[in-house]
């Protein structure tokens, strides 16, 4: 592999021209070398990477919209428009679109009043509220 180019890579563009498609989602690579690797990716609803390494290469996920739920170093997290997500060589990360679990939680609220119920099925897709003096 060859050192880090200078120059820019379009929105919607891989490097070189480069893209691929894989398990349904296509990743347009914007920079590539030894030590990083960098690139863009419609990640659609409900798709994910899983919790990998990469021992060589420092790896970065600009946001561009929506939200991105993130696994790094063990520590959950989100990216939302704007973010720079830095995954540093060695450290293990993945990363979740989970919208689509969002929308089934909005479904199963639809016309509910009582509030266990709502915490309860919250829970249940991943949104954890807070005992009530967190909003004092």
């Amino acid at each position: 592999m060859s050192a880090l180019e200078k120059g820019i890579t379009r929105t919607g563009e891989g490097f070189a021209g480069t893209s691929w498609n894989i398990l349904g989602q296509l990743y347009f690579p914007k920079a590539i070398c030894e030590a990083t690797f960098a690139f863009e990716a419609n990640t659609e609803p409900g798709l994910f990477v899983p919790v990998h390494v990469h021992p060589t290469q420092d790896e970065f996920i600009l946001m561009q919209e929506g939200v991105l739920d993130l696994k790094l170093d063990g520590v959950w997290s989100q990216a939302k428009p704007g973010d720079l997500v830095r995954m540093p060589r060695g450290i293990p990360h993945g990363y979740f679109n989970k919208s689509d679990k969002l929308e089934e939680l909005f479904k199963a609220l639809h016309n509910l009043t009582d509030v266990g119920e709502v915490v309860r099925l919250s829970a249940l897709h991943e949104v954890d509220f807070l005992p009530e003096d967190a909003n004092a």
